[in-house]
């Protein structure tokens, strides 16, 4: 494959700790893909020897020096931590799926194969992609508060025990609304209105594909790609209730349940009552700390995503 000489190289940080076990594997078919090109890269590995942060900084360093890209090669979290990076510095950046769910990747038709998302990349050109803002922190799947960080901090725990497969997130989660939780107690403001909630928890998405799966009709809403966010909330409900809204956003009809409240917005302030320290959020999978006011916006510019087509309705690749 004849490669341009004006080819960017690429900066690929890969979370060893990603997928099933076969991140060696996957980082030699990466590089057999791109050595055969002719296209200049270097791997910058997440292997728990150093902070994520320090990692994906040098990375970011060795694709502004090289008028290349940073390519981010592993699940959702480390995603995030790259793209903040990208976005931050005004990098293009690409993503070689390597995770659990793969929402990001299965969103622009990126395959979660290592071989076709490697060739596919080859060919890709940048793309605006609109990302969320909790704070000062982006995400492009979603943000939370509420029993939703619980869950999450309880699955990574399971994870760690029994393996990263979808089933065991799933069970994790189920443990999780069985042992009990303590509603948020939050004033609500879009700007014209403040609604004072007591909700289990608030759910915040930027990405269209898990808005489907789940249900809710303002995936219609994110996918315009112009602002848009999706909100959810639920009323106060016992754990039997609970399990019926687990079930139906596992059957794709989260939306037709009357204790989940769902609403497209462009801004919101979250203030919880009577908390005036950080409190959890989850962005991304991965749990922060944060200030109140708790705001979720839409970045006001957008991601630089190397993609060669977006998915389209219907399509999931990986």
């Amino acid at each position: 494959m004849p490669t341009p000489a004006h080819a960017p190289s690429f900066a690929i940080v890969m979370n060893t700790g990603s997928g099933h076990g076969e991140a060696g594997a996957a980082r030699e078919e990466i590089a057999r893909i791109l050595d055969a090109a002719g296209r200049p890269h270097r791997f910058f590995p997440i292997d728990g020897e150093r902070d994520i942060k320090e990692v994906v900084r040098e990375a970011a360093d060795y694709a502004k020096s090289s008028g290349g890209a940073i390519v981010a090669a592993g699940g959702d979290g480390t995603i995030n931590c790259v793209a903040g990076t990208a976005w931050t510095e005004d990098l293009v950046m690409g993503v070689l799926p390597q995770g659990t769910f793969n929402f990001v990747g299965r969103t622009h038709g990126i395959s979660a194969d290592t071989t076709e998302a490697t060739e596919k990349l080859l060919r890709a050109t940048p793309r605006d992609v609109q990302i969320g803002m909790v704070n000062d922190r982006i995400f492009l799947v979603n943000g939370s508060l509420g029993l939703y960080p619980q869950v999450l901090e309880d699955r990574e725990a399971w994870k760690q025990r029994f393996g990263r497969h979808r089933i065991v997130a799933l069970w994790s989660g189920l443990a999780t609304m069985m042992r009990g939780y303590r509603p948020l107690r939050i004033e609500v403001s879009d700007g014209t209105q403040t609604r004072t909630l007591r909700t289990p928890t608030l759910f915040v998405g930027n990405n269209a594909l898990q808005l489907e799966k789940i249900g809710l009709p303002e995936a219609a809403d994110v996918r315009r790609n112009d602002g848009t966010l999706a909100g959810l909330v639920l009323k106060p409900i016992g754990k039997l209730t609970m399990l019926g809204i687990m079930l139906r956003g596992a059957l794709g009809k989260l939306g037709e349940a009357e204790q989940a409240v769902s609403f497209p917005f462009r801004e919101i302030t979250v203030v919880p009552k009577h908390h005036r320290h950080a409190i959890k959020v989850a962005v991304d999978g991965e749990i922060v700390w944060l200030k109140p006011p708790i705001v979720f916006r839409a970045a006001p510019r957008p991601l630089r995503l190397l993609t060669d087509g977006e998915r389209q309705p219907g399509e999931d690749p990986g």
